[in-house]
């Protein structure tokens, strides 16, 4: 699709890739909106194919075995991509060489020097382009950077930022699946969980100058649910860093796939001169304001409802994206590209033991 002479195109025809977990979210979303229309889709599962194929009533001709096909197809206006981490690379890549805007999944690539490669091609040929960080859309974290906005807790100076989940951990039994394989994912909870945390802190409060960081590996073996053999896990299921951001703002992270009692939680705590804000997705549309009172300096504890004008969707800010009319905290490609920085910083970090300055890389 070429910006310049398709600016009156106001329905899109979306090609789906990837047919997994996360798919049925995105058909729900894309379907709630009548600027959408799903007209192919793509997996390398002949049986996920044939089921959302016959679920979407789209003919056999319409399902593809391969992401370049859907691509290239010329009924197909823009790409939603939903895949495994080895292959976000050379979906993006596909994309911007056949000049179609996509939304692509997180992490934005499994490597740094993937992601320069993409940098230079987006570069030589920008196309609309958005990455999936969800949680910019939960209602309580878009309240608080309003509230910060607004100065209602003074000059920010600091956070702690966490995103915790229970269904690795040891007593779980969880076999060896795709996340736990390098070669797949790049990195582990790192990437999967931390490349959310980064990405809210830099939607908060801007750019990552510096950071130290710890990655930890605490099972290092998972059972192959085939073979009955244990495989080696090579990357992090804990991943802890503290960074400096824009602003001397200073900022605490920790992620893990062995909280138990933790389901899905990421919250961030957000501390400054005059206030302090609690924003989490446990509880998504409400955040906890503490303040002292001026006139009795009280310590007053607000449960903020958060307001309709606040929210968003992320299928909405795509279209908007699309009809040229984005906003300005959508997470678009630099975002993408600026986030795998961080992670390879991080990585670098752990491996080196000292601070990397993101300036340096």
């Amino acid at each position: 699709m070429n910006q310049r002479n398709e600016t009156l195109r106001t329905h899109f025809r979306v090609g789906l890739i990837g047919l997994g977990g996360m798919a049925q979210s995105h058909i729900r979303h894309i379907q709630g909106i009548e600027n959408f229309s799903i007209t192919a889709i793509c997996d390398v599962s002949e049986a996920s194919l044939a089921k959302v194929g016959a679920q979407l009533q789209l003919p056999a001709h319409r399902c593809f075995s391969h992401y370049k096909e859907l691509i290239t197809d010329p009924e197909v206006d823009v790409i939603a991509s939903v895949t495994p981490n080895d292959v976000h690379a050379e979906i993006i890549q596909a994309c911007l060489e056949a000049n179609k805007p996509f939304m692509a999944e997180k992490p934005f690539t499994r490597t740094f020097e993937e992601a320069e490669h993409l940098l230079q091609l987006y570069q030589e040929n920008p196309v609309p382009a958005m990455v999936s960080f969800v949680y910019r859309y939960t209602p309580a974290f878009r309240y608080a950077k309003e509230l910060i906005v607004q100065g209602k807790i003074g000059t920010v100076r600091s956070a702690s930022l966490q995103y915790l989940q229970g269904w690795g951990a040891a007593s779980k039994n969880v076999p060896y699946l795709w996340r736990f394989n390098k070669d797949i994912t790049g990195t582990g909870t790192l990437g999967d969980l931390g490349s959310h945390m980064i990405d809210m802190a830099h939607y908060l409060f801007g750019s990552f100058q510096e950071l130290s960081a710890q990655l930890q590996t605490i099972i290092p073996e998972r059972k192959d649910s085939s073979t009955g053999q244990l495989v080696k896990v090579e990357v992090d299921d804990f991943a802890s860093f503290q960074a400096r951001l824009e602003g001397d703002i200073r900022c605490v992270f920790q992620t893990t796939r062995n909280a138990i009692g933790s389901g899905n939680q990421h919250e961030a705590s957000i501390y400054g001169d005059i206030g302090t804000l609690h924003a989490s997705t446990e509880k998504p549309d409400e955040l906890l304001w503490i303040y002292e009172e001026p006139s009795t300096g009280q310590l007053i504890r607000q449960i903020m409802t958060v307001p309709e004008n606040v929210k968003a969707t992320q299928w909405d800010d795509f279209l908007n994206l699309l009809l040229g009319t984005p906003r300005d905290d959508m997470p678009g490609f630099i975002d993408g590209y600026e986030n795998q920085k961080v992670l390879e910083a991080c990585v670098r970090a752990d491996a080196l033991k000292m601070t990397v300055h993101l300036d340096h890389m």
